[in-house]
């Protein structure tokens, strides 16, 4: 016998599907994909807003789960970063659209992507003292290109123009040539 999820999985997932198709549906078109009424939606989730930021904390938690599934077996804490990278970038298509949301000002998610920031400039650090960045390139311009360079390969990906191995492997390859070690 199947499991069934509950209400609320069956409504987040299909909140990822439907958002990730079209970012500005309505929550009756997320409601209709779960296969529930607007009522039954709006006791779980009072708002679009509220839905955005439960969406948001799963989302970093796949990508905590993906990262830390990926690096386990990295010897070296920059192989661990392109691990890392090619463990995000598949990710685009459930998770995109949060990228454009305002979301920052929920002071639970703000200290999430705070402390996910320090762990990437933690990391860096650790990969730099292994010569994988140069001296003279600060930690937290690494940081933002590493970020914005997740940013442009999900977009390759989203579009079509690239896959999720091929946009890792030229982010990576990016990110080293424009700011590698000696």
């Amino acid at each position: 016998m199947p499991i069934k999820p509950s209400t609320y999985d069956a409504i987040t997932e299909a909140a990822f599907l439907t958002f990730s198709k079209t970012p500005g549906a309505s929550l009756d078109d997320v409601a209709q994909v779960a296969g529930v009424g607007r009522a039954t939606l709006y006791r779980h989730f009072k708002n679009r807003r509220v839905l955005m930021v439960a969406l948001a904390r799963i989302a970093v938690a796949e990508l905590d789960a993906a990262v830390d599934a990926a690096t386990l077996t990295a010897k070296t804490h920059g192989e661990g970063l392109k691990l890392a990278l090619s463990a995000i970038v598949p990710l685009a298509d459930r998770q995109w659209f949060l990228a454009n949301e305002p979301l920052h000002d929920d002071q639970k998610l703000a200290e999430t992507y705070q402390s996910g920031a320090q762990e990437l400039h933690r990391e860096i650090d650790r990969a730099r003292a292994e010569g994988v960045f140069a001296s003279d390139v600060p930690t937290f311009w690494i940081a933002e290109t590493f970020d914005n360079l997740v940013y442009a390969a999900w977009s390759c990906v989203k579009e079509g123009r690239a896959t999720p191995a091929q946009a890792a492997d030229l982010a990576w390859r990016t990110l080293i040539s424009g700011t590698g070690g000696e």
